[in-house]
């Protein structure tokens, strides 16, 4: 299973290496970036909602998230997810990983990464090169979607189900955002039991 970031990870793991993937939910669809692509330019209404990723790609944006690394995180998941309304107590336990010594790093070198500005891990380039083809997924899918997410508005695009070989079924759910998994717990491990069973 795998949300966001840990969703292209998981489908990057499905796509090239399926002999070692039973089934797959990803929340979000094809979640491999086509770098390639990054250059093009999208619709207007679609680069208001991308402004966080040009924010990091220069040093106001580094020292932006060096200082208000929590106070972005949350005000991202409350734009995201409008509806879902989540505690203190839970945004605290999200929040906790954003003090990680590496993370405003690793976030702005991934934003920076995706349009072109910064190199890749040259011990990693066979496995970008291959990515960049935009392998199709074999294994047996559930794409889940939250239909108040407003980073990712539906409907789910309809290039997602060419990239999948195998099984695919495609579930919205209504009154989930983007944090599918926090939202909607029932819903993603329904998902995950579905698969597993056949």
């Amino acid at each position: 299973m795998g949300f966001d970031w840990g969703g292209r990870g998981a489908c990057v793991v499905a796509a090239l290496w399926p002999e070692r993937v039973r089934c797959l939910v990803t929340a979000l669809g094809y979640a491999i970036q086509d770098i390639p692509a990054a250059a093009m330019p999208l619709s207007p209404e679609a680069e208001h909602r991308l402004w966080y990723q040009y924010y990091f790609h220069g040093p106001r944006g580094h020292a932006g998230l060096t200082s208000n690394r929590s106070a972005i995180g949350k005000y991202l998941c409350q734009q995201w997810s409008p509806g879902w309304t989540f505690d203190p107590t839970t945004y605290e336990r999200m929040a906790a990983a954003f003090e990680n010594p590496d993370f405003v790093d690793v976030v702005v070198h991934s934003y920076q990464h995706r349009f072109g500005f910064a190199a890749g891990d040259p011990a990693l380039a066979d496995i970008e090169h291959a990515l960049t083809k935009q392998p199709v997924i074999s294994v047996p899918t559930i794409s889940l979607w939250g239909a108040d997410d407003t980073l990712h508005p539906g409907p789910p695009p309809a290039r997602d189900i060419g990239q999948f070989s195998g099984p695919y079924e495609q579930r919205v759910l209504q009154g989930v955002g983007h944090n599918i998994p926090q939202e909607a717990p029932g819903a993603t491990v329904a998902a995950l039991l579905a698969l597993l069973r056949d």
